[in-house]
């Protein structure tokens, strides 16, 4: 066996930001979270103190297996440690102390750290990997990230070598197998074993991680707080106490930042200026590899045709949309395909839907299709999807569209677009962030995936992911990333409109942000490194 580097720039932790949480939403400023007391007199990094975090929700489940948006991601990021991590293409390990690769391709062995600890002092070894892994594959636990570990209908298998020691033997060859072990966080065997739905379980609502802060408090529609784990492999983390306070309300967590009472938060792009005046801040501004999309939905009769579908994209102008939702193109820029650029074979050769109003009309008279009405349905709370609510409405009715809007609290419009049935409206608008490998995508377009909001159903074009997957001739690959690209633009399923940057806003009393690394869904990846000046 020997040791090299994983034969694919590993990919980025598999991050859905889903539509319930594609926006960029904050705290409500009544909570009763830990408030802030050290002092700010020295520019030294300095133990002690806390930072509070606004975030648009409260935590689906604070489970790694099962953390799919946004804020559960965000919190999971500090709880919970992977594998191994990838910023900015380069591999940092975590829990592994290395990962080896077998000249065949088919077996990756992991070798952890020694004396890594759970938060209640656990040791944490090969057996949690083992139950991780198996937790995952297992149908009976349904966590999304099962795909990851069945290859044409057939599971990875996990062999315990020794104490500190697994291996991941594979089924078959695959190209994307980087990619589910990046995104592997291991959660604690003593704790879940024996338990029938994981991802049900009141043992989630007090996790047990192995990150750098483990948890203090949960009080639902307010706050989470997590504290120092002094045992962390890599050393104590400067702060105390990390917040995350929830709210929903964008103007009273812009007030709640300007005033100190949070620290940090992700802000929409038309609140830049108004921020970035105040000199109060660190405005970090980054590509998030992030999609913004709009949906249509296939089980309504409105959106079975084609042909309306593709009249809808040609009748929407991305260049204006991008003006009204996000300012300008420094903050988004038009997309064609459903890969985003830092995606492996991701390609701009599409059919791109240039505004044009009379083939819109053309392609409504060809389908028989004459005073439509649809309903979009939106995030209540989203600037950018408020004002693509607005445009669409008026744009469409050039070509005779009626379209009702439908504002939604965020967490119902989560519920809604997951539900596989749903039939209340027929457009919507999503975002998600996949990361480098192209095969995690597969989990929002496949018939039967949990996310394919659009609910459109092909065998031959489900196959198309599967075989991709375990392709290995690079060229091959390519044309059928290729393939899948041009099938999503040909039937007009999901209309992509931006590649959108992320900007966070951290008080500018805090240091280290450049060592903590800004990165996508989570703001920041190690708050470890996030001190007091």
């Amino acid at each position: 066996m020997k040791h090299r580097k994983l034969w694919l720039t590993a990919a980025l932790a598999l991050i859905l930001v889903l539509s319930a949480c594609g926006g960029n939403n904050a705290a409500q400023t009544n909570s009763g979270a830990p408030q802030d007391t050290a002092s700010t007199d020295s520019g030294q990094p300095k133990d002690g103190g806390s930072i509070i975090i606004a975030v648009q929700d409260d935590p689906k489940v604070m489970n790694p297996i099962y953390a799919s948006d946004r804020v559960t991601l965000t919190v999971d990021q500090s709880l919970y440690a992977p594998l191994f991590k990838i910023n900015n293409g380069k591999k940092t390990y975590v829990l592994a102390e290395d990962v080896t690769v077998s000249d065949d391709n088919l077996t990756y062995t992991v070798k952890l750290r020694d004396g890594l600890k759970w938060h209640d002092g656990e040791a944490l070894n090969a057996d949690d990997i083992i139950f991780t892994a198996n937790s995952i594959i297992d149908e009976n636990q349904h966590s999304f990230l099962r795909s990851q570990f069945i290859l044409n209908d057939k599971p990875v298998k996990v062999n315990k070598v020794d104490d500190l020691t697994v291996e991941f033997i594979l089924p078959e060859v695959t190209a994307a197998f980087d990619g589910a072990l990046v995104q592997f966080f291991p959660i604690p065997e003593h704790i879940f074993s024996g338990v029938a739905d994981i991802e049900k379980s009141d043992k989630n609502n007090t996790p047990v991680g192995s990150g750098p802060f483990k948890f203090k408090e949960y009080r639902a529609g307010e706050y989470v707080t997590l504290e120092r784990f002094d045992d962390y492999f890599a050393g104590k983390s400067h702060l105390d106490t990390v917040t995350y306070r929830v709210a929903k309300d964008t103007n009273a967590a812009n007030l709640a930042l300007q005033n100190g009472e949070i620290q940090m938060r992700m802000v929409d792009t038309q609140d830049y200026k108004k921020l970035n005046d105040t000199k109060k801040f660190n405005l970090l501004t980054y590509s998030e590899g992030r999609l913004q999309y709009m949906a249509f939905n296939l089980n309504t009769d409105a959106m079975k045709k084609k042909e309306v579908r593709q009249a809808i994209a040609y009748a929407l102008d991305k260049n204006e949309i991008i003006t009204a939702s996000y300012t300008s193109n420094e903050f988004a820029e038009p997309a064609s395909s459903i890969l985003t650029p830092d995606t492996l074979y991701q390609t701009n050769d599409l059919e791109k839907y240039d505004y044009n109003l009379e083939k819109a009309k053309q392609l409504l008279a060809d389908a028989g299709v004459s005073n439509l009405k649809i309903r979009l349905a939106y995030t209540n709370t989203n600037k950018p999807q408020e004002s693509q609510a607005l445009y669409i409405q008026q744009k469409l009715k050039d070509v005779g569209i009626e379209v009702e809007l439908l504002p939604m609290d965020g967490t119902a419009y989560g519920n809604r677009t997951l539900d596989l049935n749903n039939k209340d409206f027929d457009l919507s608008f999503g975002g998600y962030i996949m990361g480098f490998e192209p095969d995690a995508y597969k989990t929002l377009f496949q018939s039967d995936a949990a996310y394919n909001y659009s609910h459109y159903k092909n065998a031959e074009f489900d196959k198309l992911w599967d075989n991709a997957a375990i392709e290995v001739d690079v060229t091959k690959r390519e044309e059928l990333y290729k393939q899948i690209q041009q099938t999503v633009a040909n039937e007009m399923t999901i209309y992509p409109i931006a590649y959108t940057k992320a900007i966070v806003a951290v008080d500018n009393t805090y240091g280290g942000i450049e060592e903590a690394t800004p990165k996508p869904v989570v703001m920041l990846d190690d708050l470890s490194q996030i001190h007091k000046k």
